[in-house]
């Protein structure tokens, strides 16, 4: 088969550059009316965006003219910022509950206390009171230098009390005739002491226990010259009836 082109070349030209131009424009609506739909969209989002915007102020200021118009709303925020520091409050306060109990343990049964002031902000302690003997009274502050505790945060052994020193002391020196014409026999001595304490041992966060110590020995004890003040032996008799 015989195919004869009778269209000249620049016909052909012509056809392929139509073509060519249908194609570009084709191609330029599209990219035009995707940029035009995203231009739409952002403007839509844009004012959406102020809408929403404008109407949380709007609702802010509702609500805070709201709030103005409560009666005593001053005093209703105060009251709720202190309820709030409650906690702070309750974990930083000693557990006072605690004193009685160390009392208990730290005094021995010849010492009566008659007054216990503590000070919780400088952690000191002055404690009066009366026993039958001055040796007891050193006993007792001996066994508060002793004693130690741990808790269950902190199980190493640490000593409670520390400055623990004999103040103020006297002597009943009636306290043996009372004793002979009233049959009660009275305290032989007073003594007031003061002494520091551990903020620990009343740390309310935490789980403190005393170890007091069974026996104390006192410098009075360790440093008796007991074998100085012993009566001499008695001599031995010979069978002469001499001595040696």
């Amino acid at each position: 088969m015989i195919e004869l082109n009778l269209l000249p070349d620049i016909k052909l030209e012509y056809i392929k550059a139509q073509r060519a131009r249908r194609l570009i424009l084709s191609i330029s609506v599209l990219v035009s009316a995707v940029a035009l739909t995203l231009l739409l969209l952002l403007l839509s989002v844009d004012g959406l965006q102020k809408k929403h915007l404008n109407d949380l102020n709007t609702d802010i200021k509702n609500y805070s003219s709201e709030l103005q118009g409560k009666p005593n709303i001053n005093q209703i925020l105060t009251v709720q910022n202190q309820l709030e520091s409650l906690t702070a409050l309750h974990a930083g306060k000693p557990n006072a509950s605690q004193l009685f109990g160390y009392l208990d343990q730290v005094t021995p049964a010849a010492v009566d206390i008659n007054s216990f002031t503590v000070d919780f902000t400088a952690d000191t302690v002055i404690i009066t009171g009366e026993s039958d003997t001055l040796a007891s009274v050193n006993q007792y502050i001996d066994t508060l230098k002793f004693t130690t505790y741990m808790t269950d945060k902190n199980p190493q052994s640490t000593k409670a009390f520390n400055n623990v020193v004999l103040a103020a002391f006297s002597l009943n020196t009636g306290a043996a005739t009372q004793s002979n014409t009233t049959g009660v026999k009275p305290s032989a001595a007073t003594f007031t002491v003061n002494a520091g304490f551990d903020k620990n041992i009343f740390d309310i966060t935490q789980k403190p226990t005393l170890n007091v110590p069974n026996e104390v020995s006192t410098r009075s004890n360790v440093a008796n010259p007991k074998d100085l003040f012993m009566a001499a032996p008695t001599p031995s008799n010979t069978p002469n009836g001499g001595t040696h």
